[in-house]
């Protein structure tokens, strides 16, 4: 342990501690322990999150972190640990203390659950289900919150909880400690704030290790063989930790490693635009090419309540990043809206007003059935045991960050199940369908050249 602890440069006194109450983090809890030591740093993270499957002994090392680290080398630290439903939070933690804890410590059971130690630290033990039950810590300090089963969260009472994080301790940096799995009504916030950003390698706030049943030595085998069992968005999600996976998920064949990627334009390709007009929600532009049978999504704007020409302005600097101007382009097609809406101040159409700043739009095909059916097709599917692997067909930049977001949230529609749902933007200005509807317009206006109608209608009527 002390190789592994000198490689991450953890210092001697948390291996001392771990290994003086019998606890050996395997490698990725050892991750954990180092990120969280690196919030001890002023411009170090100050979120922390560990998880992916089930079985990943996420709870385990969270619990060590508070106990055997935290709670130890800072006197009188209060920590907030909280699970959704408090039985199951005091019965998960009840199970973990003497497994985790090998040090002198007191516990009491009610009226609250707490784990006390002879500095003065403790551990407070919490729940999440209600919004009554947020409202029993809002005014309360913590210097450390631990959640667990964190995508069970909203983005709202997450945010409550996190209201009460703050410290009155001159040598303590707050700080938020979580673990969980994919799915759940909170998959959505959880995977923008913690997944994307270690993905691209662009962390700032926030660290996330990612860990399945694999990286658990220790996982009793029979759990092993139940996680097996699991079928559809379930093993995806708890067995494999895939965070681009989601119940009712449209496009359950979107793999994030097989479809993004950086991209060029390559010499020779045929180039093309899309647009979805919108005001209070984004107008949202797409730049593709198509290239050796592949399509290519190769660049994104996307951008709230502005003009249509501040917009040109917008698109024509993306173009020009990769060597193009709007005669560039073979198309430039827009969603059907920006054919009949018409701008207060000007009495134009939105089209009117684009073709004034020099960017001259034509109709896209509207076909919501289709254009969903054609994505399916070109996001291929990874095979297993009983059916062939198809290779995707679609290249995604890794600069449209708002559609590598949008895609695997996307829903079916419960009266339409071969259609996606309409969804709206929420209050912060994030979700919505936007970024979908912008890059379908593209999709079929590149579909146009390649394939028949026949076949078009064949893959509306197939399901992943």
């Amino acid at each position: 342990m002390a190789a592994a602890f000198a490689a991450l440069s953890l210092p001697i006194d948390m291996a001392q501690r771990f290994a003086g109450a019998g606890y050996f983090p395997i490698p990725k809890q050892l991750l954990f322990h180092a990120a969280a030591r690196e919030c001890d740093v002023p411009n170090g993270p100050t979120e922390v999150g560990l998880g992916g499957a089930r079985g990943g002994a996420k709870s385990h090392g969270v619990l060590a972190q508070l106990a055997l680290d935290d709670c130890q080398r800072q006197p009188g630290l209060k920590c907030l640990w909280l699970r959704q439903v408090g039985v199951a939070a005091r019965e998960s933690l009840e199970d973990l203390v003497p497994r985790v804890i090998r040090l002198p410590y007191g516990y009491v059971s009610s009226p609250v659950p707490t784990i006390r130690f002879d500095n003065g630290s403790r551990i407070i033990v919490g729940h999440f289900n209600n919004e009554k039950d947020i409202s029993r810590y809002l005014g309360l300090e913590y210097d450390v919150i631990a959640t667990e089963e964190a995508t069970q969260l909203t983005t709202s009472k997450d945010q409550q909880i996190g209201s009460c994080l703050r410290t009155s301790k001159p040598s303590w940096r707050p700080r938020r400690y979580y673990s969980t799995n994919p799915g759940g009504v909170g998959h959505a916030w959880f995977k923008k704030r913690f997944i994307d950003p270690a993905r691209r390698r662009a962390e700032t706030v926030t660290r996330f290790i990612f860990s399945t049943f694999r990286d658990n030595p220790f996982l009793n085998p029979d759990y092993v063989n139940q996680l097996d069992r699991l079928t559809g968005w379930l093993r995806s999600a708890w067995r494999d930790g895939d965070w681009d996976i989601a119940a009712g998920q449209f496009f359950s064949n979107w793999r994030y490693d097989l479809v993004v990627k950086p991209i060029d334009i390559m010499p020779g390709a045929r180039v093309w635009c899309s647009l979805d007009y919108g005001y209070q929600h984004p107008t949202v532009c797409y730049l593709f090419s198509s290239y050796d049978g592949r399509i290519q999504v190769v660049d994104e704007h996307w951008r709230r309540h502005a003009l249509a020409s501040e917009h040109a302005v917008d698109i024509k600097n993306m173009l020009k990043i990769h060597g193009l101007t709007v005669a560039s382009l073979k198309a430039f097609v827009a969603s059907p809206d920006a054919f009949a809406q018409r701008g207060s101040e000007t009495g134009k159409t939105i089209v009117d007003q684009y073709a004034d700043a020099g960017i001259k739009l034509t109709r896209a095909n509207d076909d919501r059935i289709n254009g969903a059916a054609y994505l399916l097709k070109l996001l291929g599917r990874v095979g297993d045991e009983n059916e062939e692997s198809i290779p995707p067909q679609i290249e995604i930049s890794d600069r449209c960050v708002k559609l590598i977001e949008n895609i695997p949230a996307l829903q079916h529609d419960p009266h339409r199940p071969e259609d996606v749902l309409k969804v709206n933007l929420d209050e912060d200005g994030d979700g919505g369908d936007d970024a979908y509807d912008a890059v379908r317009y593209g999709l079929m206006e590149g579909k146009r050249d390649r394939y028949s109608e026949s076949d078009s209608q064949s893959w509306s009527r197939r399901s992943y």
